[in-house]
């Protein structure tokens, strides 16, 4: 008799060349990650080659009950590190049977601005730093902290290692090699300074790709953590007081900020998003005003700065960038649980396109 681990782990394409590819899309909260599964007739690597589909708008905050069906148009690949085999993950996004984008889609508008030729030929390079925070079950309380208590005051957490310091490793290094699995250009892991919190980067990704590979990757932590029991929690602030929020950060260059003389490009970029700063604030994340108070390397909500090593500074450049006159710089105003298509295109649409008056 077979276990259900054996079932689950069972390798299809011994007994059929049929797949399984699961559709996954945004929900109507905008963070909300929802996904089903379809058998395919054979394996498939072309996004345009994969059928549209539709699910229930109206269960999703998407569509009311009368008009309820919402059409998948899948647009990125995976391979799918639960089911293995020729069996794929599919990023989609969403739209009206009409052809209408939804409001909760924001891929459409980040893949006209970085389909504008301007953009394109800038080639922009994002690193996306994803952290996010592991609470334990039922009570929303962070891993590793007792119940209705605290641990030890923040200091020895970051990069720490042991069992009194370190919260959740397992699930931590599960997501980092099932996202290698998947494709995922994911280049790194590290606890973070709040226990219980921890950080995955993503990148150098070019373009749209950089949103895809955000949410395909918290997709397959959402499951890893669905499977150890355990909630995580993009919250910015999860934890009030004297606590480390969780961020975002987004390192950013262009083609003309890789080259020589690429520090004036930079700085002169840094300056149109000073003079944005109101409209991407707005754009990236909810409840970060709890987050960005001045307080655990965080700027002022209200007040744009930049600096070089500063990580109290809404802009950080770093210092070899500095010395080699060209590099790139680090946006750390978004929040945890902010849509990377809206914010990798943000920032390219205002150092990019956007013209100051």
């Amino acid at each position: 008799m077979s276990s259900l681990s054996d079932l689950i782990n069972f390798n299809l394409s011994d007994s059929t060349e049929k797949i399984i590819a699961e559709y996954i899309w945004v929900g109507g909260s905008g963070i909300d990650i929802r996904s089903k599964a379809r058998t395919l007739p054979g394996p498939v690597s072309d996004p345009a080659k994969l059928p549209k589909w539709n699910y229930d708008g109206s269960s999703t905050n998407q569509a009311p009950g009368k008009d309820s069906e919402v059409i998948l148009y899948p647009q990125a690949i995976f391979k799918d590190p639960f089911r293995r085999g020729n069996n794929i993950l599919v990023i989609c996004d969403v739209y009206t049977p009409a052809g209408e984008p939804l409001p909760t889609n924001k891929r459409y508008n980040a893949a006209k601005i970085f389909s504008h030729p301007d953009v394109a030929a800038e080639v922009p390079w994002y690193g996306i730093e994803q952290e996010y925070t592991l609470l334990q079950k039922d009570i929303n309380w962070p891993l590793g902290w007792p119940i209705g208590g605290y641990p030890g005051k923040q200091g020895p957490y970051y990069c720490g290692i042991g069992a009194d310091k370190a919260y959740g490793r397992d699930i931590v290094d599960a997501h980092y090699k099932a996202c290698l699995f998947a494709g995922i250009n994911i280049s790194g892991i590290n606890g973070e300074v709040m226990p219980g919190q921890w950080e995955f980067q993503v990148g150098p990704s070019v373009g749209i790709s950089a949103g895809d590979e955000i949410w395909a990757a918290r997709y397959i932590l959402e499951r890893i953590t669905e499977i150890a029991g355990v909630v995580v929690s993009f919250d910015p602030k999860p934890i009030p007081g004297d606590w480390n929020g969780a961020g975002a950060h987004a390192n950013f260059s262009t083609k003309s900020m890789r080259e020589n003389g690429g520090y004036e490009v930079i700085k002169k970029a840094i300056e149109k998003l000073g003079l944005r700063h109101k409209e991407h604030i707005a754009a990236y994340g909810e409840g970060n005003e709890r987050r960005l108070t001045g307080k655990h390397e965080t700027a002022d909500i209200n007040v744009f700065s930049w600096g070089v090593a500063n990580r109290g500074s809404s802009i950080r450049v770093g210092r070899d960038t500095e010395k080699d006159g060209k590099g790139y710089f680090e946006d750390r105003r978004p929040a945890s649980n902010m849509d990377p298509y809206v914010v990798t295109s943000m920032i390219a649409e205002t150092t990019i396109l956007w013209k100051k008056p």
